[in-house]
């Protein structure tokens, strides 16, 4: 492609998430970024007169770990695409027994339990940045997902806070009995960094987790396996697909990101002492934000 594409939408693609039917007018976008490639090349194409971009977390086939995601040229990508919204699907555990596998929940709080081996943020190289994240996912986007969660007929448990693990191995079932009693609804390895960097380039960022099984903490069920996941995961990614393309279809088409001037009092640096290099880099994020 000649131009650069754009897109006012991005689907995130969890465990066995790999395309997005429906799309018309495809095209597929191999980006480069400052922080290497994508976990996939993007497929940006028409949905109810939307142009979105779909994103396979994990690359096609499931490929990559969760601490392996190259989630800051993931995000970075979609900025470049200017995309004003995205909806994460994503694969998790339950920590309540009324969110049975199956079911949809869209979370509105995140308790990060990941390592510093994950990067969280884009900046650095002379620039300190803090924007704010009392509230990671946008309530304008994760209502949308409920309301068409609702239309397609989907059960969904609107709000709850999402435990972002470590992973790649699953809970200790002490970690799984702690959890539910910090009052946490589900449990996944891949919404931090993701949700942390999306507000970073103020993108609007809403998660569409679907149940899988209940970790291991509930007596009468089998403990979570990659076997049992996977059982799960083709139903609930079908239902996924039905509630996004009602999303899209319902979307206003001036929609724009709620997350937008979140950079702005969050620069700290004297921008006479950012390095010249550091302020090229990082053009696409803090063009016009700069104190």
């Amino acid at each position: 492609m000649t131009n650069q594409p754009t897109a006012q939408l991005a689907v995130i693609g969890g465990s066995g998430f790999y395309k997005m039917p429906g799309l018309t007018d495809v095209e597929s976008w191999s980006p480069t970024t400052p922080f290497g490639d994508t976990s996939d090349d993007i497929v940006l194409g028409s949905l109810h007169g939307k142009r979105v971009a779909f994103l396979p977390r994990h690359g096609v086939g499931h490929r990559l770990m969760p601490h392996e995601i190259p989630v800051r040229a993931n995000i970075w990508a979609l900025k470049a695409l200017s995309v004003q919204g995205i909806l994460a699907v994503s694969a998790v555990g339950s920590l309540r027994q009324d969110i049975a596998p199956g079911h949809m929940v869209v979370p509105d709080q995140i308790i990060d339990r990941t390592r510093a081996g994950r990067p969280t943020t884009f900046f650095g190289d002379g620039i300190v940045v803090h924007v704010g994240f009392a509230d990671p996912f946008c309530s304008d986007l994760s209502s949308r997902l409920i309301a068409s969660a609702g239309r397609v007929g989907q059960t969904v448990h609107a709000g709850g806070a999402y435990i972002a693990m470590e992973g790649p191995l699953f809970s200790t079932r002490a970690e799984s009995h702690m959890y539910r009693s910090w009052d946490a609804a589900i449990i996944g390895m891949t919404a931090v960094p993701e949700a942390k960097l999306a507000r970073e380039a103020e993108i609007a960022y809403a998660m569409l987790a679907t149940a899988t099984d209940y970790d291991v903490w509930h007596e009468s069920e089998a403990d979570v396996t990659a076997a049992a996941v996977a059982e799960i995961v083709a139903q609930n990614v079908q239902s996924a697909q039905r509630i996004i393309a009602d999303l899209a279809e319902h979307l206003p088409s001036d929609w724009t990101s709620t997350a937008e001037g979140a950079l702005f009092g969050a620069i700290m640096t004297d921008p006479r002492r950012i390095p010249a290099e550091t302020l090229e880099r990082y053009s696409l994020l803090i063009k016009d934000r700069l104190p």
